[in-house]
């Protein structure tokens, strides 16, 4: 019996839907056929989010009447169960993947499958999602939640409800294009997820609830919080030889590097690997960012492997005074806006997802 090519493990290469989102082109990554170093450079993280949304960048008016739509507060209700849980000693995503099904409940039109009523409820759910982690991360320790501000960037207000303080021009800047760059990644596991939930004609929370819950993962989301969790247990630069050396001979997986669809490197961690050097001001960052790039350099010669955006994305958040048990979550106050549009999409043109398994059990067992 012949396995089929289509049976290939994690459905590589395997086209599961057509799209005009976003897409790996050549050596860069296309939002609705803008390439990722441009959006990156020239536009904030709420163009590209109303561009992933409609297809195309807005003007100065319509930027404006958006950005006025993107600050919304916690109900009471739903801060009150947040401050329960946020004690508990589970993941984080695990209490955000609970806060967002739950504030999913306050919604009177949760079932509403209209493309006017999925793009209220991205807009909602994109506004809240900053406030939830901060809210969150702040309960954590002990303290209260900061409200979110109107007429500020979604950027500026979120750094300032987790950290509690005003951030700089430059600190905005670095976190919104960081922002732009996690924003949508074609089929990635979280999106591919929240397609298949939509495709049953559930609700919008539903879907977004389990895309969360896929991000959760160390190999999809969770991978930035273990490069930092990485050169921790490695320590200092001088040990760094001998822990490539490890990793290398024992085939042991190094977090960050490689990746199933870029071959010669992820633009996005090219981007933030330049941008890392402006913030990375302490001995313990400037360290911390050399070892990254010898690894890279190693990886490279070595295996052949370059690095994801994970590999930078953690030492930019560490920079920004953002803890690391929040990197997965912050993943999704960006992803958000790519699982919004891609619910969109698969809604315009539904049909359920039920692919094939190919058995490879045996078919003439009988009951004794």
């Amino acid at each position: 019996m012949t396995i089929p090519e289509s049976a290939n493990k994690g459905l590589e290469n395997i086209i599961a839907c057509t799209t005009e989102i976003s897409t790996i082109h050549d050596t860069t990554l296309l939002y609705r056929g803008y390439a990722i170093e441009d959006l990156a450079a020239h536009t904030s993280f709420e163009e590209v989010i109303y561009l992933l949304w409609t297809g195309n960048l807005p003007n100065s008016k319509e930027l404006q009447e958006f950005r006025a739509k993107l600050t919304i507060e916690i109900p009471d209700a739903l801060l009150k169960m947040m401050e329960s849980f946020a004690q508990m000693k589970t993941h984080p995503m695990a209490k955000l993947r609970s806060a967002v099904s739950l504030y999913g409940m306050f919604d009177p039109e949760a079932e509403q499958q209209s493309q006017e009523a999925f793009f209220e409820k991205s807009l909602k759910t994109t506004a809240i999602m900053g406030a939830l982690v901060a809210a969150l991360s702040r309960y954590t320790d002990g303290l209260k939640p900061i409200p979110a501000q109107k007429n500020v960037s979604l950027a500026e207000n979120f750094l300032t409800m987790i950290r509690g303080k005003t951030p700089t021009k430059d600190e905005i800047k670095l976190f919104d294009t960081a922002l732009i760059l996690h924003a949508d990644h074609e089929l990635n596991a979280s999106a591919f997820a929240a397609r298949v939930v939509i495709s049953t004609t559930t609700d919008y929370y539903s879907a977004i609830t389990g895309a969360l819950g896929t991000l959760k993962g160390p190999l999809h989301g969770g991978a930035n919080e273990q490069v930092m969790l990485m050169l921790a247990e490695i320590g200092s630069f001088a040990h760094i030889d001998a822990f490539i050396e490890d990793a290398v001979n024992a085939k042991k997986k190094v977090m960050g590097i490689g990746h199933r669809v870029y071959k010669h490197g992820d633009p996005r961690a090219r981007i933030l690997k330049e941008v890392s050097e402006k913030i990375c001001t302490t001995p313990q960052l400037k360290e911390y960012r050399h070892m990254l790039i010898h690894i890279q350099e190693q990886m490279e010669s070595r295996k052949g492997l370059m690095p994801n955006v994970d590999f930078y994305s953690g030492l930019l958040y560490s920079a920004l005074d953002l803890k690391p048990r929040d990197f997965t979550p912050i993943f999704a106050v960006s992803r958000i806006a790519g699982w919004s549009a891609q619910i969109m999409e698969q809604m315009r043109n539904n049909r359920i997802y039920r692919p094939r398994g190919f058995y490879t059990g045996p078919t003439d067992r009988k009951v004794s």
